[in-house]
């Protein structure tokens, strides 16, 4: 059975796809009573306030059809940001070579953060060099996952 997050992304997705934005990802946080969907967009020349409040509507009515969540929450539209979030391999494979902050599920090497460089990303894991050492992750292992900016 799918996660609440991939049931949201799968009712999600087609409908900014239909604003010609890209679902970048998605997170469903569960406060009590005071849950926040927030969403990630992406477009191709970059992300406006105009794009994050057509997608904001639009996903909000057919929120309002569907009626996935139950009870209230508020709905967050924005672009992922230069620290933006990692939710799959494949955006891990666009930023080999970059500095990552991760968070992990289960320790790895007694460790649950990492922050260091995307070596490589491989079928169902991702390498991480962290002071010299390199780290095998499992990706199922990851829990957050954040590009470090540079300035």
């Amino acid at each position: 059975m799918a996660s609440k997050q991939e049931q949201l992304q799968a009712l999600i997705a087609p409908v900014v796809a239909a604003l010609e934005c890209e679902l970048w990802g998605l997170d469903y946080l569960t406060r009590g009573r005071n849950s926040i969907l927030r969403l990630y967009i992406e477009r191709e020349g970059g992300v406006t306030l105009e794009h994050c409040e057509k997608v904001s509507r639009q996903v909000s009515s057919m929120l309002d059809v569907e009626d996935p969540i139950s009870g209230e929450y508020t709905l967050e539209v924005s672009s992922p940001g230069m620290d933006r979030p990692l939710y799959s391999l494949a955006q891990f494979g666009q930023y080999v070579g970059e500095t990552v902050a991760v968070r992990l599920r289960v320790p790895v090497a007694g460790r649950r953060k990492m922050k260091g460089t995307l070596h490589s990303v491989g079928a169902s894991e991702v390498q991480l060099v962290v002071d010299n050492e390199t780290y095998a992750l499992p990706f199922e292992t990851i829990e957050r996952a954040n590009i470090v900016p540079r300035f």
